[in-house]
């Protein structure tokens, strides 16, 4: 009765204990979230109940189950899986509680910058963002070899493995080397503030906004919701368009190809009633010109502003079209056409006139009779 009693005992307190504890925890979590309304520190903590309740059950059964007997023939690789289990939820843990630190860093530094300064909180998102993946991939890889350790075919081979590590590390290198050239290519841009999530790019003629950053690849999202994935050693090696750098206000153009008679003052006053009326016109500057001519056009350029690169996209459609109606309703000669009527002759020649046959003659000859 003893040797089901006490494993029933052992097991079932340990469990009822980290059930108990992960409770309070949670509690005391919960009270401190909502005194602290302005932090989020607390509520992102308790994110973690589910690692730490693993953590204290792990660790509770580790330390008592040679007392309760359980599996004696077996104790060794019993022994062995909840080191394992431990070491596994204790590195879930502490990733959980590095992006809970990190996360509330970064909202507060939002809070107090996303009116002020949006791009530097763009570029602190970005360098958030990839920290929190090297922080991931230092504690996975040091709890794979703290599990691996505890294996003592795994500290036998120790010695040799350290002892081939340089001609292994040679080998890696080649392997990986386009995978180790975007790792460090993601960490360039992550503190060179090359490119930030958020910003606004042009690569390979497609106009869009990057929307994720990882340490090897960068996801544009393009007007049309494609995404483009393209991995960021593209950004290192190549020129590429960021609309968000520096200020985000920008200045865009737009043509128009119209006849010579074209009312180029009387657009001037249409283009600034138009954006008196766009409410995506930052009010900064504006501007009409004739920038070319061609025998049969004129080149009119209009210069608006806006305040970041979508609403300077606005702000070029609604003038285009606007423009166009107003020309189409007000001063349609002004559209361009082809011209199909005879030059104008220069002062002093005569006017050609066309004889009854059909040839031209001079404006001096009479016409013929049927008489002769």
């Amino acid at each position: 009765m003893e040797n089901v009693l006490r494993p029933l005992i052992v097991i079932g307190g340990s469990v009822v204990l980290t059930l108990a504890i992960g409770w309070a925890t949670d509690k005391l979590l919960q009270k401190a979230d909502a005194r602290n309304p302005h932090t989020p520190l607390w509520g992102l903590l308790r994110r973690g109940r589910i690692p730490y309740q693993l953590v204290l059950c792990a660790a509770l059964l580790r330390g008592s189950y040679v007392e309760a007997g359980v599996l004696p023939k077996h104790r060794v690789g019993v022994a062995q899986t909840l080191t394992l289990v431990l070491i596994g939820s204790a590195a879930w843990l502490v990733i959980r509680i590095a992006a809970a630190i990190v996360e509330t860093s970064y909202s507060r530094f939002a809070h107090a910058r996303i009116h002020s300064d949006p791009a530097r909180v763009r570029r602190v998102r970005t360098q958030v963002t990839l920290i929190m993946r090297v922080v991931s991939a230092v504690v996975g890889v040091v709890a794979v070899a703290s599990m691996l350790l505890t294996f003592p075919e795994m500290r036998a081979a120790g010695a040799s493995l350290l002892a081939s590590a340089g001609i292994l590390g040679i080998v890696a290198g080649v392997a990986a080397q386009s995978t180790l050239s975007n790792m460090f290519a993601g960490l360039q841009i992550a503190f060179g503030d090359m490119v930030r999530i958020g910003d606004t790019v042009v690569v390979d003629g497609e106009w869009g906004t990057v929307e994720e950053i990882t340490l090897t690849f960068l996801t544009v999202r393009t007007w049309d919701e494609r995404r483009i994935t393209m991995p960021v050693s593209y950004f290192t090696s190549k020129p590429f368009e960021n609309w968000s750098r520096g200020t985000p206000q920008m200045t865009g153009t737009v043509f128009w190809h119209l006849d010579h008679s074209a009312p180029v003052e009387a657009m001037r006053e249409k283009l600034r009633d138009i954006l008196r009326e766009c409410p995506a016109w930052d009010g900064r500057d504006y501007g009409l010109a004739v920038t070319d001519s061609t025998p049969n056009t004129v080149q009119v350029r209009a210069l608006v502003t806006a305040k970041d690169a979508d609403d300077i996209w606005t702000v070029r459609v609604t003038v285009r079209e606007q423009m166009i109606r107003w020309l189409c309703e007000r001063h349609p000669y002004a559209l361009p056409r082809v011209n199909t009527a005879d030059a104008a002759q220069p002062p002093g020649v005569p006017h050609a006139r066309t004889s009854p046959d059909g040839m031209p003659r001079r404006a001096h000859e009479t016409p013929r009779t049927g008489r002769g």
